[in-house]
């Protein structure tokens, strides 16, 4: 086997970050993501996960990005973890190479409990979504009936960030992020709120551009508010500088000239990363995707018995690789089937 420095698809891009989901049910019923009511009969197993991620691992990722549906949701979360933490300290371990281990969660689930007991089984970084502030907005991005439920939800993510922020999740550290899809003529004007929320919290507010992913949320371009907009409407508030974008991030980040912290903005729709996306993504029942508009994934379950034979297959699918969907998708003529983003995890 090559070093896991020289592994690279055709485009010569690295495979740095996996994105693994747990689930593809989810407490909540956000249009845009459109979650399963029940998971596939298959799920992987704890040992099977395991082999994947000692696989990657010696493939080349540092970064295990642990996704749903809503993960909380899942029994697999805390063991797994737990595992994960058992090898990352034994020497010689190819976990030993993760240099982060993160989740994104709806945070509604994320009590003083969970969140101590997520610190304590070595998880590093939480990634919190909230579409808004008002609630009569927060419910009809989250499929609640009614504003009150809105408000409800509201309160239990920032019940959510208090949690993580005790159990000792650092902001400052980015150690705990809020995301936020924004849509537009839907919730865009909760874009100050928003900030002026993660601002008053100390944490990282991401934008997300609303996408084409999956076949279920009826998207359409005129329904995007582009990343340039938003920082737009932002900055004509809050003063802000440009920080930019790391190689293989999502988020172009800015900073608050005030001292307000930092704002990031995922362009995946106007401007396009897929230059250096390092990302795979592996659906809760095994199947693997090299891009987020993928319309079909390998299946990884019959290599899962044999480390050996899941490397040669993990390697040879990323060798392979020369997706750019999001830079081809203006070019294109009509639609073109995607997963489901609740399978895999955004």
């Amino acid at each position: 086997m090559t070093p896991a420095s020289a592994l690279v698809d055709q485009r010569s891009r690295p495979l740095r970050v996996l994105r693994l989901s747990l689930t593809a049910r989810c407490n909540l019923a956000c249009p845009y993501c459109c979650p399963d009511l029940e998971d596939p009969p298959d799920l992987l197993r704890l040992e099977q996960q395991l082999c994947l991620i000692r696989v990657a691992c010696r493939l080349g990722i540092h970064t295990l990005r642990l996704t749903g549906g809503e993960p909380l949701l899942s029994a697999r979360l805390l063991p797994l973890l737990q595992a994960i933490a058992a090898a990352r300290a034994t020497p010689g371990d190819p976990l030993q190479g993760l240099q982060q281990v993160a989740l994104t969660t709806n945070g509604t689930l994320l009590s003083d409990q969970r969140a101590r007991e997520l610190r304590q089984a070595g998880l590093d970084r939480i990634t919190v979504s909230l579409d808004g502030v008002d609630g009569a907005v927060v419910a009809r991005m989250a499929g609640r009936p009614t504003a009150t439920a809105g408000e409800s939800l509201v309160q239990k993510v920032l019940g959510g960030l208090a949690s993580a922020r005790s159990a000792g999740f650092d902001p400052l550290a980015g150690e705990l992020k809020l995301n936020a899809v924004i849509q537009r003529g839907v919730n865009e004007d909760q874009l100050l709120p928003l900030a002026d929320l993660a601002r008053d919290q100390g944490v990282e507010l991401r934008l997300i551009e609303y996408m084409d992913v999956g076949n279920r949320n009826q998207w359409r371009p005129d329904q995007v508010l582009s990343a340039a907009e938003m920082v737009t409407r932002i900055r004509a508030r809050w003063p802000l500088q440009a920080v930019g974008r790391p190689t293989g991030g999502t988020a172009q980040r800015w900073r608050y000239v005030d001292g307000g912290g930092h704002l990031g903005v995922i362009a995946s729709i106007s401007e396009p990363f897929c230059g250096d996306c390092n990302r795979l993504r592996v659906t809760a029942n095994g199947q693997a995707f090299r891009c987020l508009f993928a319309s079909v994934g390998t299946d990884l379950k019959p290599a899962l018995h044999c480390e050996a034979e899941l490397l040669r297959l993990v390697a040879d699918l990323w060798r392979r690789r020369d997706d750019r969907y999001s830079e081809e998708r203006q070019r294109m003529t009509g639609s073109m089937p995607h997963a489901e983003m609740a399978y895999l995890g955004g």
